[in-house]
Parts: structure tokens; sequence; C-alpha cells
């Protein structure tokens, strides 16, 4: 039995960060990728005072195998080992870990989840595709046009793809319609076509299929007519879009700053994939902005985000570079302070009847 993936005492301590500022955390633990924040509160948020990010594949050969390999599971405990030692480090008080497609399509997975508590200390909790659509909505929310009143969200992930049809209320809060997550991802993909250079055909085949998956989502809906009406806004978080938008501007090197929030024309993001596409496996792993561990990823993920703005021509992408680990953390720590009003307002009340039967 999970405790939902948090801790709030144990191996982390009590006090929190020094100045009496609580630290919070939130690992994403995806099928390519082991990435956390550590965080403290302020006035309009939070402010990240650590983070940690390393390449784990943990997915690899779920598909085929059904299972978790045991290298990729000695690589992702290595990697959540760190983890627990900034947690620890930093006196977290409270943490979400959250685990996405790679587990929740393995037969083994307890397992692994038993493991990582017995080497590390860490509870990971494996969420639903729902969950995970709601969780990158609740971290990207602050990038939506609150004038446009629905939102196509994507989440290209390494294991499977959501794509959340959202209601943009007046406020600017976002409220999840619906949400399709389909079982394929980069690294599926990759798995399955290759990650040197992709034909033309090849690629085409690639998107075609996803098309096909997503356009029940859309008979469903009829986002199109929303899209026609000019009501509708795109919003994507993933490697893959943060990679375009890297490429976009030709940056020698990421700059995360210059990519979030980046809006593109549909006819930027076309070319810049077909370019990317057009390339192979030693040329993309030379670009600054991709490396030798994305490389045989990026064709993979040009591919899907090609069928969902074909699909979807809103006409144009704004370019999220955050998600989960965002949303976990807002709400760890919107918790945190509802939890801290209730308790001040107790005593408040404790007080006064005190006060009242002392001088009654």
């Amino acid at each position: 039995m999970h405790n939902g993936g948090r801790r709030s005492s144990g191996k982390w301590g009590r006090k929190g960060h020094e100045g009496n500022a609580p630290a919070f955390s939130a690992i994403d633990l995806g099928t390519h990728n082991c990435r956390m924040l550590i965080a403290v509160p302020t006035r309009h948020g939070f402010k990240v005072i650590d983070s940690f990010s390393r390449t784990v594949r943990l997915g690899e050969d779920v598909t085929e195998s059904g299972n978790l390999c045991d290298v990729a599971v000695d690589r992702t405990v290595e990697a959540l080992s760190i983890c627990a030692e900034k947690m620890e480090r930093c006196k977290v008080v409270n943490s979400r870990n959250i685990a996405t497609a790679a587990c929740r399509g393995a037969a083994n997975c307890d397992g692994f989840v038993d493991k990582v508590r017995e080497k590390t200390g860490i509870e990971i909790e494996i969420i639903p595709a729902e969950e995970e659509a709601r969780l990158t909505l609740a971290g990207c929310s602050p990038l939506l046009n609150d004038q446009k009143p629905y939102a196509l969200v994507f989440d290209i992930g390494g294991g499977s793809t959501e794509v959340a049809w959202t209601k943009v209320n007046p406020n600017g809060s976002p409220e999840v319609l619906d949400v399709i997550s389909i079982c394929s991802g980069v690294v599926t993909f990759c798995e399955r076509f290759g990650g040197d250079f992709i034909k033309p055909e090849v690629y085409a085949t690639m998107s075609a299929e996803i098309r096909a998956e997503l356009e029940p989502f859309e008979k469903k809906h009829n986002i199109n007519a929303e899209i026609a009406a000019g009501t509708v806004q795109m919003l994507g978080t993933s490697g893959t879009v943060t990679t375009l938008g890297a490429a976009y501007l030709e940056l020698p090197f990421y700059n995360r700053s210059r990519v979030d929030g980046l809006e593109l024309d549909f006819s930027d993001v076309f070319r810049v994939s077909n370019l990317l596409a057009g390339t192979d496996f030693k040329t993309r792993a030379a670009n600054g902005c991709i490396g030798p561990t994305r490389a045989d990823l990026v064709v993979s993920g040009c591919a899907i985000l090609d069928a969902v703005c074909t699909l979807w021509p809103v006409g144009k992408l704004r370019i999220a570079d955050r998600g989960i680990r965002e949303g976990l953390l807002h709400e760890l720590i919107s918790a945190n302070k509802l939890k801290r009003q209730k308790q001040r307002a107790r005593r408040r009340r404790y007080s006064k009847q005190r006060d009242t039967a002392k001088h009654g």
C-alpha cells in the first residue's frame, strides 16, 4: 500500500530549509528521464533551490518484454539515490514522487517500487494517464491565454502521449474536460522504427498512425469546429517541443529562459520538424540542444508532433518547459499553506475560548 508518494518525516528531517522556509520536492519518473525539483514557497508561488535530471531509460524494452529490465531498474535506483541525498541535504518536509507510462505498462512495477523504497527511502506513486494530464496542466497553466476559452494541452512522453481538451475559465484557471492517452511515445516509436536516419515514407507512416489513434478524440468533441471559430489555443510540453523551440532559435546550447513560453507558427513547427527529421543520428547528437542521449528520439517526437498539429490546425503552438513537477509543487505548497491557515484558525479559536473562560 503506497502513501501517495508523500513523505513528511523520517529520513528527510522535520525542520525545513534554512530561514524557516520549508522545502518541498517533486520527482517525475518517466519512460526516459528521472527529473526532480526542490523548492521553497514564496509570496506568489515557489523558488527552486535544487534540481536533478538524468536519462535513465526506465522503459527500455518494456513494450516488447512487458517488464522493467534489471539494467534499467539499476540505473533508475542510482538516480533516485542522488535525489534522496539532495532531499536530505535540503531538509525536504514533504514530497510527491510519481511514475508514469513505463511503470503503468510493466508487470513487475510493484517489485520496482519496493526496491526503490528499500534502497532510497523514496515512495514512488504510479499514476494513471488522467492524473498525469491534470498535473501537467497544473504546471503549465500560467502559460495559457485566458482570452481563448479552450486549449489543447499535450505531452509527448517516452512511453505515451497525452492530449487534454481543456476549458480555460475567465479567471484563467483551467479545467480538464477530457483526456486521451495513447501508448505511443518517443521511446516506443524509436524502438519500433529506429533512431538513425528515418526515410520520409517511414516518417509519414509514424505520423499517420498517431493521427489514427487521436481521431476518435476529435470526433467525440468536434474540436476542429472550435478551432475554426478561433476559440482554441495549443500548448505543448515535452522534450520534443522544447528541442524544436531551441532549434528554431538556433541556440548553440539549450536555454530554458529563451524557450519556455515561446510561441511558434505552425509553418515554423513543420519546417523545423522536417529539418530535424532529415538528419541522421550523428548530426543530431552533435547539436548542443539535443546531444547523444536524445538524438535517437527526436525524429519520433517530430512525427508525433506532426500528427497533433495536422489533425488540429490551431495555427500556433506555445512551448512549455514545465509540467508535472511544477504541478506537484504547486499542489504540495498550496496544501501546506491551507494546513497552516487552519492551524492558525484553531489556535485563535482556542485562545478566544480560553480568554472567555478566564474572564467569564
